[in-house]
């Protein structure tokens, strides 16, 4: 069992990851004690960002159970936003990182008493190994007996209105998947960290699977005459057919370029999450996409 002076101490797993990194800032800017996971062969300057932070960094590997066992004692809390989609570790895979390592972060958490669980997943965005690995992962927290917050945030405006992701703002131009007409709740990495560091503490919170989005609905073409406007310019557009994507998936050679395909081919579906219910229990102020449109 924790002790008094313990009690605001949070285990963050994915410290050195954009959103991680982000939850980071904000438990520290709330005053919580924060101790980070990391790698041996994590990026040492994201270690030593966390460590400017303020940040306990410990070193561990969500395959490898012992490891967590160590970096555990203490802990009241654990944030998850761990994910091998943009990992490029030799032997991170969905099956080793976001299936049986999320579930080892868990079976360490009961071991060393941790009292909360809130595990960053996503919403049903298309059926893929990833999206089963982390249903799987979320009825295994469910079913723990541990205090859980599951949240499923749909597409991450930072990433999928990125030049990395074709959404080229920096050269006004943008590729658009399908027809670009279906709605997406875009939501901001900051509001998706808020949510994680308010769950922590949060009544509203507990044992709760929570969806979110942004503060609005916006199609990609919409998205881009947002930039536009911001900009004042004119975006170059390029399509990509849904037929296109949906071969993409159909011959993936590996359970990740399946998942990331089928995350592309959700885009020509869309993906709405509306969030008036869940801003009574958590009035969080969103970021929208003028506001991203106006910073980036």
């Amino acid at each position: 069992m924790n002790n008094s002076n313990d009690a605001t101490t949070v285990f963050v797993a994915g410290a050195t990851g954009y959103l991680g990194s982000e939850i980071c800032r904000q438990l520290i800017s709330q005053n919580k004690k924060v101790k980070g996971l990391v790698r041996a062969t994590s990026d040492a300057n994201k270690v030593d960002g966390l460590k400017a932070l303020g940040v306990e960094t410990v070193e561990g590997d969500l395959k490898v159970k012992g490891s967590l066992e160590n970096a555990l004692p203490g802990v009241s809390a654990i944030i998850s936003t761990v994910s091998s989609s943009l990992s490029r570790q030799v032997g991170d895979s969905i099956q080793s990182v976001d299936d049986e390592g999320q579930i080892n972060l868990i079976e360490a958490g009961l071991k060393a008493g941790v009292a909360k669980f809130v595990y960053i997943s996503f919403s049903e965005l298309g059926k893929s190994p990833l999206q089963d690995a982390k249903r799987r992962v979320e009825r295994h927290l469910a079913e723990s007996g541990m205090k859980y917050t599951i949240l499923q945030p749909t597409y991450f405006m930072e990433v999928w209105l990125s030049p990395a992701l074709g959404f080229d703002y920096p050269n006004d131009k943008a590729t658009i998947y399908g027809e670009g007409n279906s709605k997406v709740s875009w939501v901001s990495i900051r509001d998706v960290g808020a949510f994680a560091v308010a769950a922590v503490d949060s009544p509203a919170a507990e044992n709760r699977v929570i969806e979110l989005g942004g503060p609005e609905a916006l199609s990609q073409l919409e998205v881009v005459n947002i930039f536009e406007t911001v900009r004042a310019t004119k975006f170059e557009l390029q399509f990509v057919p849904k037929e296109a994507l949906q071969a993409q998936k159909d011959t993936a050679q590996d359970p990740l370029s399946e998942s990331f395909a089928t995350l592309m081919l959700g885009l020509t579906n869309g993906s709405v999450n509306g969030m008036k219910n869940i801003l009574r229990d958590f009035p969080l102020q969103l970021t929208s996409v003028t506001d991203y449109a106006k910073l980036v």
